[in-house]
């Protein structure tokens, strides 16, 4: 990756593409990342708007994708500091969007959501030509219900036909919809009464040339206890707190002392789940890193026994992919999940689903696994092999393209990069990624996940010797 602040010079026209982003910078939204990227290598001149993480600078270009960064709108609480958060970003990003047409122009605003709001400005822009493509990231109306509730009042109603309208005009106003799954889809046919050729699906699945299991460094791979892993958003929906639930279940109930957690990420909630875990007894069985690079995250995930899923289901849940489900799935991790109807679509049969907010059944599902190295190890493989021939974003992002190539009316044979969708060149072999054709040393991983404590060892030699 490199990185510059100078902008290109503009690009020819029907070849521009504005991507507006608002719950997560760029390139940390690890979709959109992709998108760009794909949008890149077939010729596609790519600019970003999206908030400043933090010390993000305010412009810069990486890989030739100019990023227009907006300083974010305070924390919001209630339905009035949401309306001023969505308020301040979308006045901000309009102004932003005067900037880019300036300097580097486009001819279609790709909208990603929450929230959805900027059909109105892909509606102005559209007397200017401006094609608009909306990539439907959120249920909104589905996360108001998940949060809140059935409206009863009369304020609540309000909101959640509020919700119900502003989606409907993105539907509107957009001349193509990008679903992240099937469920989603589904929405947008019914709810948004488009055509079935208006609507592309298009999954968040990883890049599993770049994710993929490595040897762990020095200070992971020494680990003396099973490790569980969670990586995520940490907000209300998401339901970290069932790890601390199922930690607290295996080692203080059921004596684990050789059971550990770790959990990466950021959110509302991740200063309240650090109390939570302190007052629960569990600061020393639990760590927090907070938000954390690509290095981190392949460091754990390879070191880790078990991925968590923790999502309870809810109307927002059980139809949203867990972009963490495939991550674990790419570094070859068994995990454990509540039983929601797109996680299993993503897991397949390479995980363990058990009933939504059942702590026991959760446990007892992680200690199946803990103590069964040959069922960890069948499972890791599984969802390995899954998420690369069936999810890996090489097979996504043609679906990707092609939305572009028709709504832009570009020649679809013309292929721009000298490979489909991505070359290889830049991706240098890296001494720590684990040989996934050498059988022996696969296996080895997928029992020890690369760390030298004695209990994996030993589980290995007698796996692998049939003792």
């Amino acid at each position: 990756m490199t990185t510059t602040t100078r902008l290109e010079a503009p690009a020819r026209p029907g070849t521009r593409v504005l991507i507006i982003v608002q719950n997560l910078p760029v390139p940390l939204d690890r979709r959109v990342w992709l998108e760009c990227q794909a949008l890149r290598a077939q010729g596609y001149s790519v600019s970003v708007i999206c908030p400043k993480g933090p010390g993000d600078p305010a412009r810069e270009v990486i890989d030739g994708i100019g990023i227009y960064k907006y300083r974010p709108a305070p924390e919001a609480r209630g339905a009035t500091g949401f309306a001023i958060e969505f308020a301040l970003s979308w006045i901000r990003t309009a102004a932003l969007s005067l900037t880019v047409r300036r300097e580097r122009g486009f001819d279609v605003i790709q909208a990603c959501n929450p929230p959805d709001t900027y059909w109105l400005l892909g509606l102005l822009w559209r007397r200017k030509g401006v094609r608009f493509i909306f990539d439907h990231h959120d249920l909104n109306p589905e996360l108001f219900l998940s949060r809140f509730g059935r409206p009863r009042g009369l304020a609540a109603r309000f909101e959640y036909k509020t919700l119900l309208w502003l989606e409907r005009m993105t539907f509107r106003v957009a001349d193509h919809v990008i679903s992240t799954n099937n469920s989603y889809r589904a929405i947008a046919l019914r709810r948004g009464h488009l055509r079935t050729d208006q609507v592309t699906v298009v999954r968040s699945g990883p890049d599993t040339r770049v994710m993929r299991p490595i040897q762990p460094a020095a200070d992971v791979a020494k680990m003396q206890d099973y490790l569980l892993v969670y990586l995520g958003i940490m907000g209300p929906q998401d339901n970290v707190d069932k790890v601390l639930e199922v930690v607290s279940e295996l080692v203080q109930t059921r004596g684990r002392t050789d059971v550990r957690a770790v959990l990466m990420g950021f959110g509302d909630c991740l200063e309240a789940l650090k109390a939570q875990s302190i007052a629960m007894g569990l600061g020393d069985r639990v760590h927090f890193t907070g938000r954390v690079g690509p290095e981190t995250i392949a460091n754990y995930l390879s070191a880790a026994n078990i991925g968590v899923g923790p999502d309870e289901k809810t109307p927002l849940n059980d139809l949203s992919t867990m972009n963490k489900t495939m991550e674990y799935m790419a570094y070859a991790l068994p995990s454990v999940s509540f039983d929601l109807t797109e996680t299993r679509v993503s897991g397949g049969d390479s995980a363990i689903y058990v009933p939504s907010g059942d702590i026991g059944a959760f446990a007892d599902a992680v200690e199946l696994l803990l103590d069964d190295p040959e069922a960890r190890a069948n499972l890791g493989r599984a969802a390995r092999t899954r998420v690369a021939s069936e999810l890996d974003w090489q097979h996504q992002a043609q679906a990707y393209i092609r939305v572009f190539d028709t709504v832009l009316q570009r020649d679809q044979n013309d292929l721009r990069a000298a490979a489909w969708p991505f070359s290889n060149a830049g991706l240098p072999a890296r001494p720590e990624h684990i040989n996934l054709d050498d059988a022996v040393a696969y296996e080895k991983f997928l029992v020890s996940r690369g760390r030298h404590f004695q209990a994996p060892e030993a589980e290995y030699i007698q796996h692998s010797t049939g003792a």
